[in-house]
């Protein structure tokens, strides 16, 4: 019934945004597909749009789910009202929380370094 259903915004669909604003979305994601997936820069991508995607609230069975996440998130970007320069502000504050994750751990101490 389902042919592919992701539980979050995935990384192979960043491609297929990079065209629907403007420049600079557009030099964004071409950052964001020159570092590799686990890259702090590509998680931060992801985080932001799972935040503005709404994914967490996302159900399996779900009309959104259906048509898939390229289709969500191509909807979810050409509604967007703000500007890019605001997709940015999102995008550093995905990147500070990312940072801030690595540097303090999942609990909530520094991160022990080997």
């Amino acid at each position: 019934m389902y042919t592919k259903n992701e539980l979050l915004f995935p990384h192979y669909v960043i491609p297929t945004l990079r065209n629907l604003r403007g420049e600079e979305w557009q030099q964004l994601t071409a950052h964001v597909l020159a570092v590799p997936e686990t890259h702090e820069s590509s998680l931060a991508f992801v985080l932001m749009m799972i935040r503005l995607n709404g994914c967490l609230s996302c159900e399996t069975d779900s009309y959104r789910a259906m048509r898939g996440c390229a289709a969500c998130a191509t909807q979810t970007l050409r509604r967007f009202k703000g500007a890019d320069r605001e997709l940015s502000r999102l995008f550093q504050q995905a990147l500070e929380d990312i940072r801030q994750h690595h540097a303090y751990g999942a609990q909530g101490q520094p991160a022990a370094h080997t």
